[in-house]
């Protein structure tokens, strides 16, 4: 089991750099945030930028892997985000993991000026995000054009470090986001489809798992192929409310079949609330364990 940390983008990098660098030192397997213009109540910042971040993360780190989770359509646009995703696969010496979903609903939605799209909508226009991102990111001198998108000789030189391109976890529950994964993701993440209580969104967890191997296999694609990442803390309860509850939710995902997990770094307040002497006690006591689960 890969273990991975969330550290969300909301402090000034003087403050946030110490916690890129210990979850490096610690052994975590890979390190993500968030890619939102605003999220929540935490809109009011303050908030800064995700691949300025993982690009300041990438020259304080040697070795973790670094991610979004997950950029956003939203606001981007294929053409201009490979050349971001480029440069920051080039500055981390190909350490970057492409966390990509269809785009979510409030600020994020809203700022530019544009109208919530409805769910069909919004996953029409991730499948076309992700082809054409995936065409650029691959092959140079891209023209190409769709109904939300276009790129008329998009360049990729000099490529990405890692080839053919950067992998790609995508975000999917419903199906036809899943087929998405199936023909373009390396990986793919799943916060299940909700629950009122902890059992009910681990069952929840278990149906949409079963639901990829079953879109998998009619893809014609052998599932050892695809990463299956966890956002543990969609579930109702804080990952980290103590070390062995985190250690009984890895073990739960690893019997699901989940080759990576993710937790969050404990907050003070809002959300994922909780004491950092948890994810000490994790790191420094219980993370080689748990890898090996």
């Amino acid at each position: 089991m890969r273990i991975g940390i969330v550290i969300l983008p909301d402090q000034r990098w003087s403050e946030s750099q110490r916690r890129w660098r210990q979850a490096d030192e610690w052994g975590f397997d890979h390190a993500w945030t968030y890619d939102h213009l605003g999220w929540r109540d935490l809109v009011d910042g303050p908030w800064f930028d995700s691949m300025t971040t993982l690009t300041a993360a990438a020259t304080v780190t040697s070795r973790i892997r670094l991610g979004t989770l997950v950029a956003s359509p939203n606001f981007r646009h294929p053409a201009a985000f490979a050349r971001q995703v480029t440069a920051l696969d080039d500055v981390s010496d190909g350490r970057l993991l492409l966390g990509i979903g269809a785009g979510g609903i409030g600020f994020d939605a809203t700022v530019l000026g544009g109208d919530t799209l409805p769910p069909r909508q919004r996953v029409d226009r991730f499948a076309e995000f992700i082809e054409l991102l995936d065409l650029i990111l691959r092959e140079d001198g891209t023209t190409w054009r769709g109904e939300w998108f276009a790129a008329v000789d998009a360049r990729n030189n000099p490529g990405c470090v890692q080839q053919p391109r950067v992998p790609f976890v995508l975000a999917a529950n419903g199906p036809r986001s899943m087929r998405l994964v199936a023909r373009f993701g390396q990986g793919w993440v799943t916060t299940g489809t909700g629950g009122d209580d902890l059992e009910s969104w681990w069952s929840s967890v278990a149906e949409v798992s079963a639901r990829m191997d079953e879109t998998l296999e009619k893809a014609g694609r052998d599932p050892a192929t695809l990463d299956r990442h966890l956002s543990l803390d969609a579930a109702p309860v804080f990952s980290l409310s103590s070390a062995d509850f985190f250690a009984e939710q890895v073990g739960r995902a690893a019997r699901l079949g989940f080759t990576d997990v993710a937790t969050h770094w404990p907050r003070a307040s809002s959300w994922y609330a909780g004491d950092e002497q948890v994810l000490v006690d994790v790191a420094t006591r219980l993370l080689p364990e748990l890898r090996r689960a």
